[in-house]
This record gives structure tokens, C-alpha cells and sequence, in this order.
């Protein structure tokens, strides 16, 4: 079924709308639109519009969105919409003018559910780029059987957290002969001379998402998941920080929502097509003794101040003091992003065919790799749109039912991966060693 159902279909004037769009990261999601809307990647022309609080504003991003694609002016044929994440009856009035939103407006703990709430009320479906899990799995607690009821998908985590990460996953998993068992991905971001630096919407995110892990905890007991089981070798957990020997650095754990998304996909694909479930661990190199210190002095700094509310605002008015400059009010230079790019190294372990994962060791293994141009605000927005032009156009190979679901889950079927290789985010095998 068509998000929005079929026979109302003709009265959406849009196929999708970019809600905040004139937000640090909304501006960026709008050229994409733009981009794929201009490079005939849908099989019609796309309808599309802008939303957010000022006209003004929304113009202007238009305009400066069409200046960077090298075009005189914006099409007209773009709508422009007010609403406000405040307003419950201006988001109704956004849901149901289009078939999808694209919602750009964090930290999406305080602002992300009454955006999901008239979505799904109105029968439009919605994607967020949303990196944290307490929002994604209270969203699925709350909606997942409305969405399901009104056919709509409603789908989190669709930036580079974490569709590098969860479909890096099942590209590998594709890619080996045999049944994989278990993945580690390690996260490599280079950046220029002049450094790296992330919008502090997203620093905001992380502060407040450290301080509530209780409660993410309390959230998994409510939903009451089935646990996965573990198929071939149990993945041994690494340490807090240890040496890579693969990369010639020192790696820690990913504090994104990587793994947990990775999780809640393999969740999905077991209990729902019965695939074997992959083992999944998500690391990041940091460097040198010197960026371990560094970070590890950062860290303690950050812990001690996220428990309390003074510490929250203070993190919060001042972030470059307290992340040494790597988030800003100002977000990154365009020669930061120029010059900044990711790396997604997977490792994986599996049975060749014939083999019984559930008997004896691991006998084959596999190297694959996603890369990218930078990830805040060049490869999300890539993400972002293909995820969306996945939903409108692969329509028949999604989830036969609607619901809240992670990017794996919904994309498994699609051409998402053949679409983000066409667009700059580029999946490869690395090496497969014989048998």
C-alpha cells in the first residue's frame, strides 16, 4: 500500500516535505532535495515543499539552496509552508498535504514526537536523522501499531547515523558467501588543516542523551524486546580504549546509536524474515597517545558535568570551550566540509556455505567499507534523501506493513545502497579471504 493510501492519493499536493529546512542541517537537506528533484532520480517530477516558522526564511534558504546548484533562481513550482513544531494543528496541516515528511528539527527529544504524532494521524510517512535511541525506541513503543494501521513508515536514524553503519552491515552481510555471525566497524574521519567541527544541535543531542541513559533502560524493559539470539562465535567486547593493530591507532567504542539501531534491525529481520541475526560492534580511531588523553580527560570533564543541571548549561552555552572546538553555535566553514571525509571499515565472520554456524569456529571472513564525504552535513543529507527517494519509489520492496522501523529494517529490499553509491557514498568490498 502507498504511504497515504491509494485512493486519496491525488489530493497530496506533495511527495515530500523538508520540515525545518531552514535549520543549520535543513538548509543542506533542501539542496539535496533540489539536487535530486533537478537530477531526474524519480521516475516523475518530484512535488515538493519547505517548512518551518518564517516565510522569509524559508525563501532564503530557496534561494541560496538554487545558487549552490548553480540555477538563477528557485523553481517556483516549490511550496512553501508555515508550521511550527509548537502548533499542533499547522503540523496536521503539513501531514496531510504530502506523502512524506523529512524531518530536520532536533534534538529530537524534545522536538521530534508531536512531528511523528501528526504524521501518522494524517497518513504521511517520516523520516528524522536522528541519532538518539531513546527517541527512536520511545517512538516505536508509542506508534508503532498506529503507523502499521494507517500504512504509513515511519523510519529514524536516516543520516550517517547510522545508514552507514546498518546497511554497512547487510552490504556485508550480502557480500559474503555463507552465513555471517559477526561485524566490528571502525569509524575514520579525516578532516583538513583546518579541522573538523559539528553544529552544537548535535553536541545538545549527546549532552542531554548521557544524561538520561536510566531511562533508556527502563524504555527497552516497557517494549519488553525478544533477545537475539547469538549464532556462531559470541563477539568478544573490546576495552574503553585499546590499539588497533589493523589501523596503527587507538580505537574506542562509538558513543552514537549505531549499534543499537544495528540491533534493532537484526531484531526485525530475524523475527520478521528469520535471517540470522549478526553480532554487531561499533568502534571509532582516535589517534595517538595524544588524542587518547585528550579525549579521555574531555570524557571525565563531560561525565562529571552531565549529571547535574548546572553542568547540562554549561555544556550547553559553551561548546567549543568544552568539546575543544570540535562543535560550535556556528557549525563548520564550507572548507571544513570540503576537506573532511568518513571511513567505515567492517570486519565480519561468518560459516561458509555449508557449514553450521551454530557448530565449530568461524571459518571465513570479510572486509568491506563505506565511504564518504563529510558526515554532519554532506553525507546526511545524501542519506537523508536517498532513504527518502527509497520510500517513494521502491515503494513495493519496503516492509509489507506499515510502522516504526530502523533503516535496515525498511531498506533491506531496496536500492538504497545502489542509490548512495551513485551519490557519493560509496560501498566496497575491501578483501575476502578463501576458505
Amino acid at each position: 500500500m502507498a504511504a497515504g493510501g491509494g485512493a486519496e492519493e491525488p489530493k497530496r499536493p506533495y511527495d515530500l516535505v523538508v520540515f525545518g529546512a531552514s535549520g543549520f542541517t535543513g538548509q543542506f537537506v533542501v539542496e539535496e532535495v533540489a539536487r535530486a528533484a533537478a537530477g531526474g532520480e524519480l521516475r516523475g517530477a518530484l512535488r515538493w515543499a519547505v517548512a518551518g516558522r518564517s516565510r522569509e526564511k524559508l525563501q532564503a534558504v530557496l534561494e541560496w539552496a538554487a545558487e549552490r546548484l548553480g540555477k538563477a533562481a528557485p523553481g517556483a513550482e516549490v511550496g512553501v509552508l508555515l508550521c511550527d513544531v509548537g502548533d499542533a494543528a499547522s503540523l496536521a496541516a503539513m501531514a496531510r498535504q504530502t506523502r512524506l515528511v523529512l524531518n530536520c528539527v532536533g534534538p529530537y527529544r524534545f522536538f521530534g514526537e508531536p512531528v511523528v504524532e501528526a504524521c501518522v494521524e494524517n497518513g504521511a510517512s517520516c523520516i528524522d536523522i536522528s541519532g538518539e535511541p531513546q527517541f527512536l525506541e520511545g517512538t516505536y513503543l508509542k506508534y508503532n501499531a498506529k503507523a502499521a494501521e494507517k500504512g504509513v513508515y515511519v523510519i529514524g536514524s536516516c543520516g550517517f547515523d547510522s545508514i552507514p553503519a546498518d546497511m554497512g552491515v547487510l552490504y556485508t552481510r550480502d557480500k559474503l558467501k555463507g552465513t555471517l555471525t559477526a561485524v566490528e566497524s571502525f569509524l575514520t574521519v579525516k578532516s583538513g588543516p583546518e579541522g573538523s567541527c559539528i553544529h552544537d544541535g548535535t553536541w545538545k543531542s549527546a549532552v542531554y542523551g548521557l544524561a538520561d541513559q536510566g531511562n533508556l533502560r527502563k524504555l527497552r524493559r516497557k517494549i519488553g524486546y525478544a533477545p537475539v539470539p547469538v549464532i556462531g562465535a559470541k563477539l568478544k567486547r573490546r576495552g574503553l580504549v585499546f590499539y588497533n593493530q589493523e589501523f596503527k591507532q587507538y580505537s574506542i567504542p562509538f558513543m552514537g546509536s549505531d549499534a543499537s539501531v544495528v540491533k534493532r534491525s537484526q531484531r526485525y529481520l530475524h523475527t520478521e524474515l528469520q535471517e540470522t541475526p549478526v553480532q554487531y560492534g561499533a568502534y571509532v580511531n582516535i589517534g595517538g597517545v595524544g588524542s587518547v588523553i585528550k579525549l579521555m580527560l574531555a570524557g571525565i570533564l563531560f561525565l562529571l558535568l552531565v549529571k547535574f543541571s548546572f553542568g547540562r548549561k554549561l555544556l550547553t552555552k559553551y561548546p567549543e570551550f568544552f568539546s575543544a572546538g570540535r562543535f560550535s553555535k556556528k557549525g563548520p566553514t564550507q572548507k571544513q566540509m570540503d576537506e573532511t571525509a568518513f571511513t567505515m571499515t567492517f570486519f565480519g565472520e561468518g560459516y561458509s556455505e555449508g557449514q553450521d554456524p551454530q557448530n565449530g569456529k568461524p571459518n571465513v571472513k570479510i572486509c568491506t567499507e563505506v565511504k564518504g564525504p563529510e558526515p554532519g552535513y554532506i553525507a546526511t543529507p545524501i542519506a537523508m534523501v536517498q532513504a527518502a527517494v527509497s520510500l517513494l519509489e521502491d515503494a513495493a520492496c519496503l516492509p509489507k506493513q506499515g510502522g516504526v522501523y530502523s533503516p535496515g529494517a525498511a531498506f533491506s529490499k531496496t536500492k538504497l545502497i545502489e542509490r548512495l553509491n551513485q551519490r557519493g557514498v560509496e560501498f566496497s568490498v575491501i578483501s575476502k579471504p578463501e576458505v
